[in-house]
């Protein structure tokens, strides 16, 4: 029994849930919707959205999975949970995004505003679905699945108000740091059997190579994810520039944040030795430092709640890891 619970914790990303659902939470908050209630509606939809996202890429993967030994042991390939269950999943959790849209409007006019917000939630799940099913047979992809989270974000912010200068800029943030983890760390994280597979990604493109125990990374897509990283660092003081109130402490501290960031960066892209397990553990660590920069930056508009929105994503895993039965920062992607 407890097997069976650990494979549906793994199948749905139950431990990278308080992180990865977070995106329309933040897009409410950045247009100055601080009630709880939506917010917590926003979470639940941002779970929908993910758990539809990585539940239907894992079966449209199954039979490439099935040639990598380490990623036979995912609940899909083993046979631990059946095929037509993910199916069920992929649907409930399409069903169950349109009812907490419907509670999160509800007694509510559906304006231009509304309108625009299903339009960017549409978006987001078509391109989710075309990259899930086709995205190992197109290089580039990584486009759209940063695209399709970046519109899952402005669903938060148009379901309220009309987006301001601070929402483009975590827009932007939300689609570089998605574009990051799937065509950057993703890349080289899988880099050993991608290849195998018949995949066309950026990474295998741009010539990233694994040859036994080693791994070679052009200088070029070293470029390309170091670009990703100080763009970004770039776009997170705009809006303190013009204009969004700040403290001395909260700059210092989204500059440590940044730093770590960027160091993380350094070892993974200048990394010799092919070491998967120490990959996971920097993408994890760099994954829960970005998560924590966009609460530090909207300390102004949600006050201290901001900081319990920063701790939010590591408590969640720190919490829910124990039931997917993975080691804490080892997680099984």
């Amino acid at each position: 029994m407890m097997g069976k619970f650990h494979a549906y914790a793994k199948l749905l990303r139950l431990p990278g849930l308080g992180g990865l659902a977070i995106p329309p939470v933040f897009g409410a908050i950045s247009v100055g919707i601080y009630d709880i209630h939506r917010l917590t509606i926003l979470f639940l939809i941002g779970c929908m959205a993910t758990i539809f996202g990585f539940v239907l890429n894992d079966y449209a993967d199954v039979e490439l999975d099935s040639l990598v030994e380490e990623l036979k042991s995912k609940p899909l390939v083993n046979g631990s949970i059946p095929r037509k269950n993910a199916v069920a999943i992929v649907v409930i959790s399409v069903i169950l995004s349109f009812f907490f849209i419907a509670l999160l409007w509800k007694n509510e006019t559906i304006d231009e505003l509304k309108f625009a917000a299903i339009v960017s939630m549409s978006i987001a799940g078509i391109l989710g679905t075309i990259y899930n099913l086709y995205g190992k047979k197109i290089a580039g992809s990584d486009f759209m699945v940063a695209t399709s989270m970046a519109f899952l974000f402005l669903f938060g912010a148009l379901s309220f108000s009309k987006p301001n200068l601070l929402t483009w800029v975590i827009f932007l943030l939300t689609f570089n740091q998605t574009l990051h983890m799937n065509a950057v760390e993703g890349g080289i994280k899988d880099a050993d059997h991608d290849y195998i597979m018949g995949v066309k990604n950026i990474a295998l493109t741009a010539g990233v190579e694994v040859k036994g125990s080693k791994i070679s990374i052009p200088w070029h897509f070293k470029l390309f994810g170091m670009a990703i990283r100080l763009f970004s660092a770039f776009l997170i003081f705009v809006p303190f520039i013009y204009g969004l109130k700040y403290y001395i402490w909260q700059i210092l501290i989204i500059l440590a944040l940044i730093l770590l960031v960027l160091y993380l960066e350094i070892k993974l892209l200048w990394m010799k030795k092919f070491d998967r397990k120490e990959i996971r553990k920097t993408i994890s660590i760099a994954a829960f430092s970005r998560y924590a920069i966009v609460p530090f930056m909207l300390i102004s508009k949600a006050g201290y709640a901001a900081i319990f929105l920063a701790i939010f994503p590591i408590a969640w895993y720190i919490l829910f890891s124990p039931l997917s039965g993975v080691k804490l920062f080892q997680p099984e992607m």
